[in-house]
């Protein structure tokens, strides 16, 4: 069977629908089978392409999907060397195209014949499929729709050297596999307890401009992000500062705002920090950017990951690589917790200042820190007014700004996400009425 034959695309052969679909256009009509049995594995196919389509949210020629799929999932010596960079040169593209040359005959493939022979009229159900619901989940809408616009592309290519072009193009702009396809991972473990890096799904569609104010930490931010991702020197970056300020916001705003230029950004927590080694060491010879991202780093006194963490950063033998930085936030500007009996506890420690600096010695090795501080009362209520009128609440600004003072004096106080928190909560009130205003003063005790 032609998947025998694959190359550079060795491992799709073991791919059961791939094996099972093809074996059927070698044997269907081969009378030594039972033509029951050959039927009844039609059926299992168009089960599994169905089935797919409903995870992946694939629509259109499901055949052609399950195809374009496997292409752009293979991680091999040649579409890992397409992804981001473009076309390569070397004996592998020869290669590359004896492989394209096998999957644009399956493409091709008229499965007339063989509906016809094994008396299944319903693959016609597959190959014009209408989904129901566009919601993958597997991909983000937005590559689950370029992978079945690529499956409609390789039908206008004539040849497997225009659908090799096609393919590298796709290489190019979304690159390949797992960290092609999405933007933002987290570390698990396998059954075997092998280190795994993992998709996150369902990452917030955040952008800086979301983010009112802060427009020097962003600008901070966003500086050096554009140096790491066109390969300038870039520095670790640490942001720090009050509770509900957008810290986290603004790194998930990165990810979303270079996700098309190559980077890619890994969650970490700090029990995981044994993991980091091993997950360098998956990533270092892509051609992405990561940013590993730590969330709410802080270290209590009794706590000494933080040792481990700065030998990772900086400090060990292996030089770390190009392609990584690693982002915090933090409410701590020193990330471990300081006392004053770490200068007064001479008795234990005759030299103090190296105790302090110690613990000091990891925010060092951050050489970007932002600070993100809390809002003023002025600064609160413009963030107020324009989350209003960004979401379309419409009230009068002064019992606007007077229910927003009472709001984060009972809540979690001036920060942005008190205000966004006090915005989503007018939008709740009002949704739960006809009107969608709160103009009128009976109007306003409904929701307040």
């Amino acid at each position: 069977m032609r998947e025998q034959e694959l190359i550079v695309y060795r491992k799709l052969e073991e791919e059961e629908l791939l094996y099972d679909v093809t074996w059927l256009m070698k044997h269907y009509d081969d009378e030594s089978y039972n033509r029951e049995d050959l039927s009844a594995l039609v059926y299992q196919c168009i089960h599994g392409l169905i089935d797919q389509a409903g995870n992946y949210g694939f629509h259109g020629n499901l055949w052609h999907c399950y195809l374009a799929n496997l292409l752009v999932n293979d991680e091999n010596s040649y579409s890992c060397g397409c992804e981001i960079r473009g076309g390569i040169g070397g004996t592998i593209n020869q290669a590359a195209l004896h492989d394209i040359g096998i999957f644009k005959e399956f493409y091709d493939y008229d499965f007339t014949p063989m509906m016809e022979v094994l008396q299944v009229p319903e693959w016609a159900l597959v190959e014009n499929y209408v989904s129901s619901m566009r919601e993958s989940k597997v991909y983000n809408t937005r590559i689950c729709a370029r992978i079945c616009e690529l499956a409609e592309r390789f039908c206008q290519d004539s040849t497997p050297q225009e659908m090799k072009d096609t393919l590298t193009q796709f290489y190019k702009e979304y690159g390949v596999g797992r960290f092609g396809l999405h933007k933002s991972f987290r570390i698990c473990h396998d059954e075997q307890g092998h280190v795994e890096i993992r998709p996150i799904l369902n990452i917030a569609h955040v952008h800086l401009d979301d983010l009112v104010g802060y427009e020097i930490p962003k600008r901070k931010l966003v500086d050096n992000t554009e140096a790491f991702v066109e390969g300038r020197k870039a520095n670790n970056c640490l942001l720090y500062g009050d509770a509900g300020t957008g810290k986290s916001s603004s790194i998930k705003a990165i990810a979303n705002a270079y996700y098309d230029r190559g980077l890619r950004i890994i969650e970490i927590y700090k029990h995981q920090f044994q993991d980091l080694q091993e997950c360098i060491g998956q990533i270092k010879n892509r051609n992405y950017k990561f940013i590993i991202y730590m969330d709410d780093l802080s270290f209590e006194e009794n706590e000494t990951e933080y040792k481990y963490l700065k030998a990772v950063i900086e400090g060990g033998l292996e030089k770390k690589p190009e392609n990584i930085l690693i982002y915090a936030t933090s409410n701590r500007r020193h990330l471990i917790r300081e006392n004053y009996r770490d200068k007064e506890e001479i008795r234990q420690d005759m030299h103090t200042s190296d105790t302090v600096q110690e613990k000091l010695s990891l925010v060092y090795r951050f050489g970007v820190t932002i600070y993100f501080g809390s809002p003023d009362k002025k600064e609160f209520q413009n963030i107020v007014v324009t989350l209003a009128d960004r979401y379309g609440v419409k009230m009068d600004r002064e019992l606007l700004l007077a229910q927003a003072n009472k709001w984060e004096l009972s809540h979690s106080g001036l920060s942005g996400r008190s205000a966004q928190q006090f915005i989503d909560y007018l939008l709740g009130m009002q949704g739960r009425t006809s009107v969608n205003s709160f103009d009128g003063r009976e109007e306003r005790k409904q929701w307040l």
